[in-house]
């Protein structure tokens, strides 16, 4: 490690629709980052725990954000590994769900996942934090992005894709305007599910570019079956099948994450 300081990254990866590749994503980016060497923590915040079996863990009662949200566990205590080096994650759990509620009865809200991160952050051990927020606007979601320096929106490659991009760039805004996150930023938009047999996949690909620009990664990942089966043997695709197409998009997608997110950020979106 060195006397280096790391400067540990949170990034949520977000969106309010589920099954856009926002799970996958998370689990194959860590694993992607941790062969690169870097050292990555996944939180869980999705209660269906597909990141958590996808990272070979079996979900367990007791074991997730929620024992230290209600002030039964020390976040440091609910860490765990995984079958992956240099990749650890705080799993989720069904009881997760109740977590909504835990946290609408807190006073400062939009604080308690930014506070109960704290001493990971002060402990400095981890290049990256992936947040996998749960695919609905509640207050475990705004309190995720509260805690993040960035946001990762994953969007399929489908009509409507703009719709849900505005809404999760308003949320955004308005962290940084009423100071609740000054610093959060749009870190970068992953097209998923790319088909390259319609013309559909390119449109959407070339709105969104022409919106957006550069914030766009230039690494799409393409649907892919040996993406959709990775997660029923609880690996990340780049395990499963490194030589899959879907394997190769997240080592690029990785490779071009870290570049990006050793910049400085930008200020203003």
């Amino acid at each position: 490690m060195g006397g280096m300081k790391r400067q540990t990254k949170v990034i949520a990866v977000a969106n309010q629709k589920g099954g856009v590749g926002k799970t996958t994503t998370v689990v194959n980016l860590a694993a992607a980052l941790a062969q690169m060497r870097k050292t990555v923590l996944v939180i869980d915040l999705d209660p269906q725990a597909n990141a958590t079996s996808g990272l070979g863990l079996t979900p367990t009662p007791g074991a997730s954000l929620y024992a230290a949200l209600t002030g039964g566990a020390f976040i440091g205590d609910i860490i765990q590994g995984t079958p992956y080096e240099n990749v650890n994650i705080i799993p989720s759990e069904l009881d997760l769900s109740g977590a909504e509620i835990e946290i609408a009865r807190q006073e400062n809200h939009l604080r308690v996942v930014r506070d109960l991160l704290a001493p990971v952050l002060t402990a400095d051990v981890y290049d990256f934090i992936l947040i996998d927020c749960p695919p609905s606007l509640g207050i475990l979601m705004t309190s995720s992005l509260a805690a993040a320096n960035g946001v990762v929106v994953a969007m399929q490659c489908e009509y409507y894709a703009m719709e849900g991009l505005r809404v999760i760039t308003d949320v955004i805004r308005r962290l940084r305007e009423n100071g609740a996150n000054p610093e959060i930023h749009l870190e970068g938009i992953l097209m998923t599910m790319y088909d390259s047999r319609t013309n559909l996949s390119e449109e959407v690909v070339q709105e969104v570019r022409k919106h957006f620009g550069a914030l766009v990664y230039k690494t799409v990942i393409p649907r892919n079956i040996r993406i959709s089966e990775a997660p029923s043997f609880g690996q990340p695709v780049i395990a499963y099948d490194p030589s899959s197409k879907g394997a190769q998009a997240y080592v690029a997608l990785a490779k071009e994450f870290a570049a990006r997110a050793r910049r400085a950020t930008p200020a203003e979106q």
